[in-house]
């Protein structure tokens, strides 16, 4: 239905009712769920026109549906035609309910200065600006447990924690995980501090649009055991950056556990580790290992220490190409030992160069290098006291997938689909902004496509550099990206659009099914009756999964040979019904590629075994109805 429809219905109707009467309290009279010139309506008729199964509109479509009245329906669809959107952006933002603030600026802290000598406990804390945590204390413990978890979009900055402390124990255990878009900085973590210990557990886990800066770990610390647990691993499209561990720092060990592991098309940049350290035992044991495209840069580690000993264990091994490289491991270092034990042992071939392998050292040092890729560059090692165990390839067929952890349930096998079968359900909630559907007439006003950036940018307030850019960018992305073989895809951004690409697959009658609550999530539940879909025969599914964008956005795609499940979920101790789920079952794996989480879970292989999950909260299948 066209716009200019829309309007001309508007003004007549306008008319006869009374010519005074304003444009807003009309809208409100016709934005009643009988009009039928709401997105609602419109998306009930498209359904009932395309799909042939006799089933109402399902609740989940409908539940999605743009709330914008006609009037503002009708207006916005005129804009996006003449391409001056984004003169209303506010009011296409608030009136459509989009989710356009991901670069909302941080809170200041009502506390941006703690320094109480007494021991502190800080559980929760959200999205703000945080100056000075604890300076110049004596003895106690530091506790930082939650730190922005779990948002939307993370923006906010940590300045100083405990610096110049003495005989002090740290403990920061999550910095910003479960993200959606983040713009961290984290400034300086004990820097001066005097014995004790400072652990770091979890520093923006699970992002899926990073921009994250951490600048100092312990910079000029005495004799402190030092580890940092897990830096930026398991995101998704973005950029962080590491500027220094340990820096100018004297004995006591150093661990640092995980960087940017499993993170899919990361630019990260590592500057400094152990820098002029002084006695120090440095362990750095996995930098942006099993990740995807990763694009990473590694710069002095260990350059200038004296005694001590450095091991690095384990740099890009099965990545997916990439570009990298590796400036500077133990130069200019004097009387100590450094060892490398694996770089780019990839899955498949990147862009990699190693320059200044412990070029400069002098006294008695001892370097040893374990194994190195073939594919790279090396250039600049020391000539005297370096040998290298291992110069070979590395094969994604015969090698052995990277050690990293996949959330318990996230995959299972077909068997454990069983009534009275116990097992561990995953969080299966919806981590994404609330937003709704556009109406197609508005949504295919709107370019969406790597070439049209510019213009996107324009309709959305996106600045150069801005988180609302990086979002666009990264669902372009997604959604242009090449399909797997046997795959069909496509992006919707309307009701309508997703019921067009399921009925171009599965034909008319089809059926949406989807998880009805996330009871359960994360805790051991009971399967209770089951019901295999089209009677356990393989089948084909159309799932569509929520990407980020400001508005409602959905990834959908077909699914050949799967079989599809629903089942009664049960309290495992109670017995009592609390969910009912949908699981779907992939039967061929075999285009999938060998550090897929499943297969590091089920401890197999692509085409060796099936591999089913829960559809999520907010996610979808779409199946042909029940044959008879």
């Amino acid at each position: 239905m066209s716009s200019e429809f829309i309007l001309l219905f508007l003004s007549l109707s306008s008319f006869h009712v009374c010519q005074a009467i304003n444009n807003e309290a009309f809208s409100q009279t016709l934005s009643v769920q009988t009009n039928p010139f709401t997105p609602r309506s419109s998306l009930v008729r498209y359904w009932k026109t395309h799909v042939s199964s006799n089933l109402p509109v399902p609740q989940f479509l409908l539940a999605r549906a743009s709330p914008l009245s006609p009037h503002d329906y009708a207006l916005f669809t005129k804009l996006g035609s003449q391409k001056t959107l984004s003169s209303r952006y506010d009011s296409l933002c608030s009136l459509a309910n989009l989710y356009c603030s991901f670069d909302s600026s941080p809170q200041l802290s009502d506390a941006t200065n703690r320094t109480s000598n007494t021991d502190a406990n800080f559980a929760i804390y959200s999205n703000k600006q945080f100056a000075n945590y604890g300076s110049s204390q004596v003895g106690g413990v530091k506790s930082f447990k939650n730190y922005s978890g779990g948002l939307n979009n993370i923006n906010d900055s940590f300045k100083k924690y405990n610096p110049g402390s003495t005989r002090q124990n740290e403990q920061f255990t999550n910095y910003a995980e479960n993200g959606n878009v983040a713009d961290t900085s984290f400034t300086s973590y004990g820097p001066g501090a005097n014995s004790g210990s400072g652990s770091f557990k979890n520093y923006d886990k699970r992002v899926n649009v990073p921009d994250l800066r951490f600048t100092s770990y312990d910079s000029g610390a005495d004799n402190r055991q030092l580890s940092f647990s897990s830096y930026g691993n398991e995101t998704n499209s973005g950029t962080q950056s590491f500027a220094s561990y340990g820096k100018k720092g004297q004995a006591g060990p150093r661990d640092f556990t995980n960087y940017a592991v499993s993170a899919n098309i990361l630019q990260s940049d590592f500057t400094g580790y152990g820098e002029s350290g002084r006695r120090a035992n440095d362990t750095f044991k996995s930098y942006a290992s099993s990740g995807n495209n990763p694009k990473a840069g590694f710069k002095f580690y260990g350059t200038g220490s004296v005694s001590g000993s450095q091991a690095f264990t384990s740099y890009r091994n099965g990545a997916n190409v990439g570009e990298d490289s590796f400036q500077t491991y133990a130069a200019k270092s004097s009387s100590g030992s450094a060892s490398f034990e694996n770089y780019g042992q990839s899955f498949n071939v990147g862009n990699d160069t190693f320059k200044e392998y412990g070029q400069g050292a002098v006294g008695r040092s001892t370097i040893g290098f374990k194994t190195y890729g073939l594919g790279r560059t090396f250039k600049d090692y020391a000539k005297q006291g370096v040998s290298f165990s291992g110069y070979r390839n590395f094969s994604g067929s015969s090698g052995r997938l990277a050690n990293k952890s996949v959330e318990p349930g996230k995959f299972f096998r077909e068997s454990m689909i069983k009534e009275g079968n116990v097992m561990v359900m995953p969080d299966i909630r919806d981590k994404m902004p609330a937003r709704s559907f556009l109406p197609e007439a508005l949504s295919s006003k709107l370019p969406f496509s790597s070439p049209s950036l510019g213009e996107i940018k324009q309709v959305f307030h996106a600045r150069d550099g801005s988180a609302m850019e990086r979002v666009i960018v990264q669902a372009l992305a997604e959604c242009e990206r090449a399909p797997s073989r046997g795959e069909t895809k496509r992006c919707v951004g309307s009701g309508e659009a997703m019921i067009q690409f399921a009925v171009s697959v599965l034909g008319p009658k089809v059926v949406v099914r989807s998880t009805e609550n996330v009871n359960g999530s994360s805790r051991s539940v009971m399967i209770g009756k089951v019901r295999a879909i089209n009677g356990g025969r393989v089948t084909e599914s159309v799932s569509c999964h929520q990407s980020l964008y400001p508005y409602l956005l959905y990834y959908c795609h077909s699914v050949p040979k799967v079989r599809v499940y629903e089942a009664d979920i049960l309290d495992a101790d109670t017995k009592a019904r609390i969910n009912h789920g949908v699981a779907i079952c992939h039967l061929d794996t075999s285009a999938w590629g060998p550090t897929h989480g499943a297969f590091l879970a089920l401890g197999s292989a692509p085409g060796k075994t099936e591999v089913c999950h829960w559809i999520f909260e907010n996610d979808v299948t779409w199946t042909t109805a029940d044959r008879v």
